[in-house]
């Protein structure tokens, strides 16, 4: 079974640990909620809507704000590593001039300039993370990284020769969702104009599960933990107890996982698991690729666990209480954050696909049953 198949394997700095920190920089923790902010400014630029500032975390650590066009995140979060012939990032931003132009001033602030750039480490291949990763590589001659499940991906949803082949799938996908024919036609593309925020970039370096990534000064090592993408991986380093989690744990909201013509089969059994493994890390710190740093990574893992096992018992109900209901209809039932019908059209898109995620879930464990057909329908089981 997917969820069952890989995160896991990294081993190194196990067991939970009591994260009394003491941050850096001289910044004392502040208590927001479930987790503690590690920069309360960093918080509240976040909470005012506004840009973070440029920030040295640590000796040798940058993080730079890197603005993302007409999106509610507004920005990623890009670290640059100090190495004794330039700076390594983790993640690089969408290819805008504006996008661009804030990560070059960000690397100028911290006394570097975008030509010292070794090397991209991509945490997933969506255009936030990876798109201006080629653009960098180009005027740097940085080599690029990325996980081998993200990198078979890449021709399917960047090359244009490959494109209609992806949006027939998805529309396909629909249309077994129940989708209405029109508004399947309609939601299958909307994620085709994302492209152009992307360099299309074969990486030069495949990172696997458990890499030493070799970094002068840097124990930094690669924790692979899918769900949100199948290759996505999170950089661990032991020596300073940080975690650079890209998407997959954040401060306040929760990454999408949702089946979709490129997801593996179950992409909510192998989050949770990969969740379960990054909580039982010794970290001190971690470093998102959004929203703000922040303590207590064991915590927030509980309690997006504990997030998704309440969205799978909502479902079941759902499920129970209908007659055969395929995925759309079941999405249109359940709790989201506004009323379903003032929810955008490519936003309906992502809720369809992580109900199916955790009906996908919650099929392989014989908790209900699925109909195939045009639409499938799900009852309970047994």
């Amino acid at each position: 079974m997917c969820g069952a198949r890989g995160p896991g394997r990294t081993t190194f700095g196990s067991g939970r640990h009591n994260q009394a920190a003491k941050l850096r920089e001289g910044r004392g923790p502040v208590s927001k909620g479930s987790v503690t902010a590690a920069n309360e400014a960093q918080r509240a630029a976040w909470r005012g809507g506004g840009l973070p500032e440029v920030e040295r975390v640590r000796p040798g650590l940058w993080s730079i704000p890197v603005p993302i066009p007409i999106n509610p995140l507004r920005y990623v979060l890009v670290y640059a590593l100090e190495v004794p012939d330039g700076v390594v990032l983790v993640d690089a931003g969408w290819n805008t001039g504006e996008a661009y132009d804030a990560l070059v001033a960000g690397l100028g602030t911290a006394g570097y300039d975008i030509t010292d750039v070794k090397a991209v480490l991509v945490t997933h291949i969506h255009p936030d993370h990876y798109g201006l990763a080629g653009r960098v590589r180009e005027v740097s001659g940085a080599w690029i990284g990325l996980h081998p499940a993200d990198a078979r991906l890449l021709r399917g949803r960047y090359d244009d020769s490959a494109v209609d082949d992806l949006v027939e799938q998805e529309r396909a996908l629909l249309l077994r969702c129940g989708v209405p024919d029109l508004t399947a036609q309609e939601l299958a593309g909307a994620s085709v104009m994302l492209r152009q925020f992307v360099t299309m970039a074969v990486p030069d370096r495949l990172i696997e599960d458990g890499d030493r990534l070799g970094l002068p000064g840097w124990d930094l090592r690669a924790v692979w933990t899918p769900g949100h993408s199948p290759g996505h991986l999170c950089f661990a380093e032991p020596e300073r107890r940080l975690l650079f989690s890209g998407d997959h744990v954040l401060a306040r909201i929760t990454p999408m996982v949702a089946v979709h013509p490129q997801s593996a089969p179950n992409p909510l059994a192998d989050y949770l698991d990969a969740l379960r493994l990054v909580g039982g890390l010794d970290v001190e710190e971690v470093l998102p690729a959004h929203e703000y740093r922040f303590l207590e990574l064991a915590a927030r893992a509980d309690h997006v666990i504990a997030h998704h096992e309440e969205r799978l018992a909502e479902i079941r109900r759902v499920v129970a209480d209908g007659d055969g209901p395929a995925c759309w209809a079941i999405a249109t039932r359940l709790s989201w954050s506004r009323p379903w019908e003032t929810i955008p059209a490519h936003m309906r898109r992502t809720a369809n696909g992580e109900t199916l995620a955790h009906l996908v879930w919650l099929e392989h464990r014989g908790q209900v049953t699925r109909v195939p057909g045009e639409p499938d329908r799900w009852y309970p089981a047994g």
